[in-house]
């Protein structure tokens, strides 16, 4: 295993292959991904786009998370410095960086750049590579063996759990008051919004099968964005980050109604979603902050005036997709994660910053940096951001962790797609932590909270409890 201390990108090379005949299969199906992930790969799927890597070329750490610029710059910097070798590009091809981080914007973490990676986008399907020196040929069997595996089916052959008890971090009653005590504090001034979760342990007779529950995931929620990174997943429907290029796109949600299965009835429940006040309030805000911080770095940034409803299994959720062309900057180089100036020790080498270059000498922000900067939004922190998290981490009772944390990828250019990690849950052997969360903004009801932060749940329990 190589670190971004030891030795530094500049030893590793990429080499991306098309798929071509072995692909088929491969390039259409999501299970086909999830095979090639294995037992506990890192996996990224979204609908015609996704990725499934294992092993660990490249260890890429952020020690004082989102907040340190400099190594947030430096993760494309690491990236660009992996030298490439393919027959195809375009997003997702060469080196990449995948990880969760935390919802705490100071909290360490850690991005992998997988040892293999296959992925796949519109029909087309490759295998990427990332190897030191004397390192290829254990590069090849491992990608032999993730082809494989994904032709023919990657079956756990661990049996799954059968029993399981359930315990709420915080009980119903407790968890009421919290929601009324963020409704005081609203009507005192002190906050717009706060953004309230609910944790709830799940302890089974047996180790958690997290293919299997990937499995369930892709299935139920097939327009969510699937992630397993370590023992967190989930089947996330919010888009925190998309960058391509010089264009920049985010779907936040906020504003939430349980679905009932009769066409009628959800109708009429949506109508009344787009019509309430407090869930057009409890939008805005979401909407409003991150035009404030998306903005100044676009050209032009298209926001709806309105927002649609995005339907999910068990409930509709209000969302506005927002995109925008990134304004370029004069260009500068970054230095590779490691050298003098950066997070590590190494040597001074210069790299190329692996943004896009719309012109020459002129680059944009990385989807990471993209990511810092918008991170946390008003949908899962609140507002004003500040006094939102001090509450929360006054009042909540536990530590988020990777939960409604940023969790997706990018790439050695800096394009790349994020997610917000919500409908996860943290796995480990025979325990799980699930977690939902609620928008508390003037006129919330607690009763109310917490049958959402129910139907949210119901996304994870569905997938992990199978008695």
């Amino acid at each position: 295993m190589t670190s971004a201390m030891t030795p530094g990108a500049d030893f590793l090379a990429a080499t991306t292959v098309r798929l071509a005949g072995r692909g088929t299969g491969i390039d259409a199906a999501d299970v086909a991904l999830l095979a090639a992930a294995g037992g506990d790969g890192v996996l990224w799927q979204h609908e015609g786009f996704g990725l499934a890597g294992r092993g660990v070329a490249l260890r890429i750490e952020l020690p004082r998370g989102l907040t340190d610029t400099a190594a947030v710059a430096g993760v494309a910097a690491s990236l660009a410095a992996i030298r490439r070798s393919d027959d195809m590009a375009g997003p997702g091809t060469g080196a990449m960086a995948l990880g969760a981080l935390p919802f705490a914007r100071d909290a360490p973490g850690v991005l992998v750049v997988p040892r293999v990676v296959i992925g796949r986008c519109d029909g087309e399907a490759w295998i990427t590579t990332v190897a030191g020196r004397g390192g290829a040929p254990s590069a090849a069997r491992l990608a032999e063996r993730m082809a494989a595996d994904a032709l023919g089916g990657f079956t756990d052959s661990r049996p799954a759990p059968s029993q399981f008890t359930l315990a709420s971090v915080m009980d119903h009653e407790a968890w009421g008051e919290l929601v009324a005590g963020a409704v005081a504090r609203i009507a005192d001034g002190a906050l717009g919004k706060v953004v309230l979760a609910r944790r709830v342990d799940v302890t089974a007779n047996r180790p958690f099968v997290t293919s299997d529950v990937l499995s369930r995931l892709l299935a139920l929620y097939p327009t969510c964005m699937v992630f397993r990174v370590g023992g967190f997943l989930g089947a996330s429907p919010e888009l925190l980050i998309e960058r391509r290029g010089a264009h920049v796109a985010s779907h936040p949600l906020a504003g939430t109604i349980g679905r009932s299965g009769d066409l009628a009835t959800d109708e009429a429940l949506i109508a009344g979603l787009l019509a309430s006040a407090k869930e057009r309030r409890e939008h805005a805000y979401v909407i409003d902050g991150l035009r404030r911080t998306l903005g100044p770095l676009c050209d032009s940034l298209d926001v709806p005036a309105k927002p649609t409803v995005l339907e999910l299994r068990n409930v509709s959720h209000l969302a506005t997709r927002l995109s925008g062309l990134l304004t370029a900057v004069p260009d500068a180089p970054a230095r590779l994660c490691g050298s003098p100036g950066g997070p590590g020790r190494g040597g001074s080498q210069s790299v190329p910053s692996g943004y896009d270059r719309p012109h020459p000498g002129l680059r944009v922000p990385s989807a990471l940096q993209l990511v810092a900067k918008v991170h946390p939004t008003p949908a899962v922190g609140g507002t004003p951001t500040d006094e939102a998290l001090a509450y929360i981490s006054e009042v909540e009772g536990f530590d988020r962790g990777r939960y409604a944390g940023p969790v997706g990828w990018m790439d050695s250019r800096g394009d790349g797609s994020w997610a917000i990690g919500l409908r996860s849950a943290d796995v480990d052997g025979d325990h799980a932590s699930m977690y939902a969360g609620v928008g508390v903004v003037a006129g919330s009801r607690p009763g109310t909270e917490l049958e959402e932060t129910q139907l949210k749940l119901q996304a994870l329990l569905a997938a992990l409890v199978r008695p």
